[in-house]
């Protein structure tokens, strides 16, 4: 079973990739894991890959393809994994499928797990952290006891950059035009299943895991 998931960045596809991963015992796989793991060993692709992202550059499609199909190599991959932040783009959507190819391999399913700009936008300027500790806490659904306050340790809470309306504004309107597309690629190769992110955490999960099992 060979996953990909899709979805807007705060739609909650990184929380849902974890726990398909452990339902079905295979691995999740996030390129910025793999590109610290073999930065970290010193492998010849880490040493690579390193040298763009210490010129602030991107990894380019094909580097990241090796880097990701020598992870998919391992024995742990056998029954299947979870993708997550990877293919972000039509080119690389089309290197990833023509390595699987070549593999007699391919995607079995992508998953889109939909929330509306609107609510995705309310959902991350709601977040709020603490840098002591980082508990993280939401203004509407995980309430610190104390406003502004970190239950744990007692430090204030801040709004991260990152999650100020105006940077996730930005951030949604780069997906649209890079990833978005990425639903069409895949519904045309009659693989696309989309889920409604609106839900609760665990509703949103039955659904994919219907579709999973079916």
């Amino acid at each position: 079973m060979k996953i990909i998931m899709l979805g807007a960045p705060g739609a909650g596809k990184g929380t849902q990739a974890q726990m398909i991963a452990e339902k079905f015992s295979i691995p999740h796989i996030s390129t910025g894991d793999i590109f610290r793991a073999n930065i970290k060993n010193g492998t010849e692709l880490g040493k690579k890959a390193k040298e763009f992202m210490d010129k602030g550059q991107l990894v380019p499609d094909e580097l990241t393809v090796e880097l990701l199909l020598d992870r998919v190599a391992n024995d742990d991959c056998k029954n299947g994994y979870v993708l997550d932040g990877f293919p972000r783009t039509i080119p690389q959507a089309d290197v990833l499928d023509s390595e699987l190819t070549k593999l007699g391999d391919k995607v079995d399913y992508a998953i889109n797990v939909d929330v509306p700009d609107e609510n995705i936008v309310r959902r991350m300027s709601g977040r709020r952290a603490c840098l002591k500790c980082g508990a993280t806490y939401h203004i509407e659904h995980i309430k610190p006891q104390k406003d502004g306050i970190c239950d744990k340790c007692g430090s204030e809470l801040v709004q991260r950059d990152d999650d100020k309306p105006e940077t996730v504004q930005n951030r949604l309107k780069v997906y649209h035009e890079q990833t978005q597309p990425l639903i069409d690629y895949y519904e045309k190769k009659n693989i696309l299943k989309t889920v409604d992110g609106t839900k609760d955490m665990q509703e949103v999960f039955s659904d994919i895991v219907s579709i999973l099992n079916a």
